[in-house]
C-alpha cells in the first residue's frame, strides 16, 4: 500500500549527488585496432573529460592525469576532440585547446603551440603521419574567428593550411587509401541543419589539396556525416527528401541508399556527431529516429534492405566504427527509458557487451515512462512531445490532487527531445511533479518542414505548441491548471520567458542562461550563432523592430508569474547582462523575482556544486509558489 503525501513533497532517492557524483557523462565512443576508447565527462571533477580505453586484455586505463580535461571549443560547442591513431591518441586540451598526443607509455606530449588558435574533429592520415583538424583563429584584427581545413605534422606540429574561405569547416574524412579528402562547409547566414556543401579533393601533397570540388549540397540542402566505404565510394545524409536520409556518390550520380520518412542525421551542434558506420563494404550499422524514437538497425547496401536490431527498451545513438581494421566490430552509446548510458560493443553475430555505463541503485519502478504525444496547435497544426507522470514505488498523491505540471523545453532551439533516462526528468516526477518535454515545431526528427516550421516564427509557433500542448493535458485531466510551470536553458530560456509574457498558461518560470534581448543576442554572441537568427527572426538590423517586438524584454511588464534566473558568470553564448537586463525590468513591475549566479560556469553547467544547488534553488521556488514542503533540505533562496 503506497503511503499518501502532497505531490511535490515526495522523498526521493533521485538526488543531485546522484546526478553528479553517483552518474558520469558518456560521449564520443571509438573502435580503433581493437581497443574501446570513450570520453567520461565527471561533475564531480569539475567536468573534467577524461579519455578512458577498454583495452584488449579487458582492462580500463585512463590516458592522462588530473592535469589534463579533453574538451575543444570551436563553436564553443566543440565535439570530436580527440583520435587513437597508429601514432598515439591525439587530443585537444581544454586549458588552452592546443593538440596533445598520448604515446603508449601514457606519456603526454604538446604537438601544437598556436595560442589564438583551437582545434577540433581530429582525422589522421597513416599514409604520410598527417593530422587534419578544423581550425578556428581568435584574433583581435578579425571581426570574428576565422575557420579552416588544416594539416598539421606530427612530428613538429607545423601547420598548413588546406582550405580556407567558408565561414565554417567540419566532417573531414580520408578514403581508404589515404589519397582523397572530403569536408563539409557553410557559410553565414546558415547554419549547418540549413545549408551545407560537401566537398572532394585530392590528397597527394600534405600541404596541397587538388582537384577541389563541390559533390552534394547547396540552396535548402543539409549535408550530414560523410563517409567513405571501405571501398572507396563517398557516403552522406541529406535532407533533399525532407528527411536526413542516407546517399552515396555513384559515378558523380547522387542516389539514395534506404529511403525513408525517418531520420538518419542530426544537427550538427558539435563535431563528430554520427550516425552509421560500414560494418563490411556491404553492410552499415545505423541509428535513425521516427516520431523522436530512436532505432537500430542494418541496412544491406546492395539490395537497400533495412532490418531493425531489436533491443527491448533501448534507445540507440552515436555510432562508430572503424571498418579498414577488418574487426567487423561496431561500437556505440546507448540508453533506455529506465537504463543509464553505455558503451557497448558488438558484431552482428553476437550480443551487446557493456564496456561502461553510468550506474545507480535507484529501483527502476522509480523511473516514469515517457508518453509519446501528439496534438493539434494554432492554425490545425501538429506538434508533438513527450508526457510523463508522476512516478514513485512508495507514495501517491492525494484523491482529490492533481500534480502540479513541469513543462520543459529544449535548447537549441533546433534539437530535440527523447524519451531515453533523464535525471533531470527524473528528479521532478519521483518528487510528485508530472513532466512535458516538449517538441514544439522547429524541433529536428520530424523532417525537414517540420524544422522549418520555426523559420521567421522563433517565438511565435514554439510559444502556441507549449501552451496548447498545456491545454491539451489540462483537458485530459491529468494535471493542475493552477499549478503550471515551465523550465528551459538557453533558448529554451526564450520560449519560458516568452511564453510566461504571451500566454497565461503558466503560473511560474525558471530561466537558465535564458535569451531576453534578441538584438543583444545578434550584436554579442559567439561566430556559431551570430547568425542564427537570420532564419529565426530574419536578418539584423534589417527586421530590427521584429527582433524588439519578439524579445521578452519587450514584453516584461506582460509578466506576472515568478521568475526563478540561473546563470553562469562566464557564459559567453547569453551573457549574464541578458539575465540582468530582464531582472530590472521584472523588478520594477514588482514581480516576484528570484536570482542565483554562478563564478566559474559558462554556457550550461558543468560544476557538481553548480548542479546541486540550481536544482534544489528551483525546487524551493516551486515549494514557494505552489505552495507545498520539499522532504528535500534544502538551503533557502531569497527573493529580490
Amino acid at each position: 500500500m503506497k503511503k499518501t503525501a502532497p505531490y511535490g513533497s515526495w522523498p526521493s532517492e533521485i538526488t543531485t549527488d546522484l546526478m553528479t557524483a553517483g552518474t558520469i557523462g558518456l560521449s564520443e565512443a571509438r573502435l580503433f585496432q581493437n581497443e574501446i576508447y570513450w570520453l567520461e565527462s565527471r561533475p564531480q571533477e569539475q567536468g573534467r573529460s577524461v579519455i578512458v580505453k577498454m583495452t584488449k586484455t579487458g582492462d580500463k586505463q585512463e590516458l592522462f592525469s588530473q592535469d589534463y580535461s579533453c574538451r575543444s571549443r570551436v563553436h564553443e560547442y566543440g565535439g570530436a576532440s580527440y583520435l587513437p591513431t597508429q601514432a598515439g591518441v591525439f587530443f585537444v586540451s581544454h586549458s588552452d585547446q592546443q593538440i596533445y598526443c598520448v604515446n603508449p607509455a601514457l606519456k603526454v606530449s604538446k604537438l601544437t603551440d598556436s595560442p589564438s588558435v583551437r582545434f577540433a574533429d581530429l582525422h589522421y592520415n597513416s599514409k604520410n603521419s598527417t593530422l587534419i583538424a578544423i581550425a578556428e583563429e581568435h584574433n583581435d584584427t578579425f571581426a570574428e574567428p576565422a575557420n579552416s581545413l588544416v594539416a598539421i605534422d606530427t612530428g613538429n606540429g607545423e601547420i598548413t593550411h588546406l582550405h580556407e574561405g567558408q565561414d565554417f569547416y567540419a566532417s573531414a574524412s580520408f578514403s581508404p587509401d589515404g589519397t582523397k579528402l572530403c569536408w563539409l562547409s557553410w557559410m553565414h547566414p546558415n547554419m549547418p541543419w540549413d545549408e551545407t556543401t560537401l566537398w572532394q579533393a585530392e590528397f597527394t601533397n600534405v600541404k596541397t589539396l587538388t582537384d577541389i570540388r563541390v559533390v552534394a549540397g547547396g540552396s535548402a540542402e543539409s549535408i550530414f556525416q560523410p563517409e567513405w566505404s571501405p571501398s572507396g565510394e563517398l557516403y552522406f545524409v541529406s535532407d533533399k527528401t525532407n528527411w536526413w536520409n542516407i546517399c552515396r556518390l555513384n559515378s558523380n550520380a547522387i542516389e539514395p541508399v534506404c529511403a525513408m520518412q525517418a531520420e538518419f542525421g542530426l544537427p550538427l551542434w558539435q563535431f563528430g556527431m554520427t550516425r552509421y558506420a560500414f560494418i563490411d563494404k556491404n553492410t552499415i550499422i545505423t541509428s535513425y529516429s521516427q516520431s523522436g524514437v530512436e532505432n537500430l538497425a542494418t541496412i544491406d547496401l546492395l539490395s537497400g534492405l533495412l532490418k531493425d536490431i531489436e533491443r527491448e527498451h533501448t534507445q540507440y545513438s552515436s555510432i562508430r566504427a572503424d571498418a579498414t581494421q577488418g574487426l567487423d566490430k561496431f561500437c556505440f552509446i546507448a540508453q533506455s527509458s529506465v537504463d543509464f548510458p553505455a558503451v557497448y560493443v558488438s558484431d552482428l553475430a553476437s550480443e551487446l557487451m557493456v564496456v561502461a555505463s553510468a550506474k545507480t541503485n535507484v529501483e527502476k519502478a522509480q523511473f516514469s515512462i515517457a508518453e509519446p504525444i501528439s496534438y493539434k496547435t494554432e492554425n490545425n497544426q501538429l506538434a508533438h512531445g513527450f508526457y510523463y507522470p508522476p512516478t514513485h514505488a512508495e507514495y501517491q498523491g492525494h484523491r482529490n490532487e492533481l500534480p502540479p505540471l513541469l513543462v520543459m523545453i529544449h535548447g537549441g532551439p533546433t534539437s530535440a527531445s527523447s524519451d531515453s533516462l533523464s535525471l533531470k526528468i527524473q528528479y521532478w516526477t519521483n518528487r510528485g511533479f508530472a513532466v512535458f518535454d516538449v517538441n514544439h515545431r522547429g524541433s529536428t526528427g520530424f523532417g525537414r518542414q517540420y524544422r522549418d516550421a520555426l523559420k521567421l516564427q522563433w517565438g511565435v509557433v514554439d510559444v502556441q505548441d507549449c501552451d496548447y500542448g498545456v491545454k491539451y493535458l489540462i483537458e485530459r485531466g491529468l494535471v493542475d491548471k493552477e499549478r503550471i510551470a515551465i523550465r528551459g536553458g538557453s533558448a529554451g530560456g526564450f520560449t519560458v520567458l516568452a511564453a510566461l509574457a504571451l500566454t497565461d498558461s503558466f503560473k511560474a518560470g525558471t530561466s537558465l542562461y535564458g535569451v531576453t534581448d534578441l538584438t543583444a543576442l545578434a550584436t554579442d554572441t559567439h561566430k556559431f550563432e551570430s547568425r542564427y537568427l537570420d532564419s529565426l527572426i530574419g536578418p539584423y538590423p534589417q527586421e530590427k523592430e521584429r527582433y524588439t517586438q519578439r524579445s521578452p524584454l519587450s514584453h516584461a511588464q506582460s509578466i506576472e508569474a515568478p521568475v526563478l534566473f540561473l546563470q553562469g558568470l562566464d557564459d559567453k553564448v547569453v551573457p549574464p547582462s541578458q539575465a540582468n537586463a530582464m531582472i530590472e525590468k521584472l523588478l520594477a513591475n514588482s514581480v516576484r523575482v528570484a536570482y542565483l549566479p554562478f563564478e566559474g560556469e559558462a554556457h550550461g553547467f558543468r560544476k557538481s556544486d553548480t548542479i546541486t544547488r540550481a536544482f534544489e534553488a528551483e525546487l524551493w521556488f516551486y515549494g514557494k509558489v505552489f505552495t507545498f514542503m520539499p522532504s528535500d533540505t534544502i538551503e533557502a533562496l531569497e527573493f529580490l
